[in-house]
């Protein structure tokens, strides 16, 4: 009776190595190389993670601001918007709901209409930001400044420098808007006295174009 025939795996492989010894020593050295790369990666990742670590205190802030440069000291988590009031002398702009939903604190960032609570100061580092501040010049106002206060569209007034940038932005990017793009423009505006209908009319009038004297629609129709 003949013996049985020895495990495959352990019969030699090119001389004294078993497949079995082959396979072992293979994925030992699979197992190594990866663990040498992730630990590679990680390790990268984790200086690169310290290079971005900033705060928790005050750290060196840089804003552009109306064409002036402040140099601020500021925590990290502070936002644009209390940058602006609380540590610049910009208190134009206004804070109402502090979670983007009114736009009285709207501002231009690179000529672009944001909300400025939902901005970090330290993000809003190498941008062009303007206020409701930096519009007139000179004691002269704007065309949208002027607008609004001849068609009466300030109420309260709170809201109107949110608007007025609002405003701004679209007539530089549609110098010609319809009473629909202004709406739709000013649509993350709120106005709690309810004048919306005349900042259509201002926006119009500062268009060049004639402010409708019926009823222009709300801002949100």
């Amino acid at each position: 009776m003949n013996a049985p025939d020895p495990n495959p795996d352990d019969a030699p492989l090119l001389g004294t190595h078993s497949r079995r010894a082959f396979l072992k020593g293979f994925g030992a050295i699979t197992i190594s190389a990866a663990a040498s790369q992730t630990q590679a990666v990680a390790a990268e990742l984790e200086k690169l993670n310290a290079e971005k670590i900033v705060g928790p205190g005050p750290v060196p802030v840089t804003l552009r601001v109306n064409g002036e440069t402040l140099s601020l000291s500021l925590e990290p988590r502070v936002t644009l918007l209390d940058a602006l009031r609380n540590v610049s002398t910009y208190t134009g702009t206004k804070e109402g709901c502090d979670r983007a939903t009114c736009g009285a604190c709207t501002v231009l960032l690179d000529g672009a209409p944001i909300y400025s609570c939902q901005m970090l100061a330290i993000e809003a580092q190498g941008h062009a930001i303007t206020t409701v501040e930096g519009l007139a010049q000179d004691g002269k106002l704007t065309p949208v400044q002027k607008a609004f206060a001849e068609r009466d569209a300030t109420m309260c007034g709170y809201c109107t420098p949110g608007f007025v940038m609002a405003a701004t932005a679209l007539l530089k990017e549609n110098p010609h808007p319809t009473p629909a793009d202004v709406r739709r423009a000013c649509s993350g505006n709120l106005c709690r006295c309810g004048t919306q209908p005349r900042v259509v009319e201002a926006v119009l009038q500062a268009a060049g174009g004639a402010a409708d004297n019926g009823t222009p629609g709300d801002l949100h129709a």
